[in-house]
């Protein structure tokens, strides 16, 4: 008799299954990184814009101080003369005062701008030539110096204005705040011409950053002469010196975009507005201002386009060879780094197809 073994396990039913197996555990979400170190990075840009601006413009602007300021006394007698040492002497620092031989004389020196001001003492009166179109600040301050002089010696006083500012231009800083729209419309174009320029050839950059510059000349030019007349005269000339000087600052940019990346805006400002307009002499000239600004206004190109422009349109008939020699100067840095980056992404694109030849080979040679 055969006996049959029986099946004693329990029979498998859903609700088993489900007993027996361990809970599935929900899938923990990974948070995404929040950034804080790159936003801190970012953020160091804004914060070296505002202290570079703070730093230098209050720097160059906040306490005018004249030192060593040229000044005349007309007048070739003996009292003249004392009179003239002691003015200097008393202004401990503040003037620097010469004798010339009558008004006349006087002014030209003025319009010659290598003297700011010049005192002449009559019996009747005492006149002050000083040139608003030169420097309206530095007339200003040398009246205040002067009118004291008058007052103590009990003469009424006057102020000749040898060469004004323009009809347009009341301040005299219309051809100041021209800089200013030249020097951000060529920074400003420096960066998205960077970026495209890795695309074309170099002398297509070249091409670019040209273009770009007779834009921007011709707006200003346009701004300042048919809307707003603030020149009226040598449209063709202060078109040409605003090209050299915008492409100059266009290349600047396109040249060092390549190794500053995000940070080219703001070396650019630092560049040609933060140093830039505090040296330029367009609100105060170097003699009004710390040692540093003055050594920056003889060789930083927003000092040589004012001074050229300014002498072209008020002072006609002086050079500006060394103004224009400047600019050009200033062309060389923007050129060569165009260059050399253009050099090194050859060098970089030469060793990157090297390298990949190598690794065919090697790959074949596996095979």
């Amino acid at each position: 008799m055969h006996m049959t073994a029986t099946d004693t396990t329990a029979p498998s039913t859903p609700a088993a299954k489900h007993s027996n197996s361990a809970p599935p555990k929900p899938a923990t979400a990974q948070r995404a990184p929040k950034g804080w170190g790159k936003l801190a990075r970012t953020m160091l840009i804004p914060f070296f814009l505002c202290a570079i601006m703070g730093l230098f413009y209050l720097g160059a602007f906040h306490q005018p101080t004249p030192h060593n300021v040229q000044v005349a006394v007309v007048g070739d007698s003996a009292a003249t003369k004392v009179f003239a040492q002691t003015l200097q002497d008393e202004s401990d620092g503040a003037l620097t005062v010469r004798t010339v031989d009558n008004g006349e004389s006087a002014r030209q020196l003025v319009e010659d701008r290598e003297i700011v001001a010049a005192y002449e003492s009559t019996k009747d009166s005492a006149t002050l030539y000083a040139s608003s179109a030169a420097s309206e600040t530095s007339a200003n301050i040398a009246q205040k110096v002067f009118m004291n002089v008058a007052y103590k010696q009990g003469q009424p006083f006057h102020v000749e204005d040898v060469v004004p500012a323009g009809e347009h231009d009341s301040t005299g800083q219309g051809l100041f705040f021209l800089l200013v729209a030249l020097s951000i419309g060529g920074y400003a174009s420096a960066v998205p011409l960077a970026g495209f320029m890795g695309k074309v050839k170099l002398p297509i950059r070249f091409a670019m950053a040209a273009i770009a510059a007779a834009v921007i000349a011709s707006i200003a030019v346009i701004v300042s002469g048919p809307i707003y007349q603030i020149i009226q005269n040598h449209y063709a000339s202060i078109w040409l010196i605003s090209w050299t000087y915008a492409v100059s600052i266009i290349m600047l940019g396109m040249g060092l975009h390549p190794m500053l990346r995000h940070w080219t805006t703001p070396v650019l400002t630092m560049c040609f507005v933060a140093l830039n307009f505090t040296s330029s002499g367009g609100i105060f000239q170097p003699a009004m201002q710390p040692g540093f600004f003055g050594a920056l206004n003889t060789f930083w190109n927003g000092a040589g386009w004012l001074h050229a422009v300014q002498t072209l349109v008020y002072f006609p008939g002086q050079g500006i060879g060394m103004d224009i020699l400047r600019l050009i100067v200033w062309l060389v840095p923007g050129a060569a780094l165009i260059f050399a980056t253009h050099a090194w992404s050859v060098h970089k694109t030469r060793l990157a197809n090297e390298n990949a030849a190598i690794q065919e080979v090697e790959e074949a040679v596996a095979a």
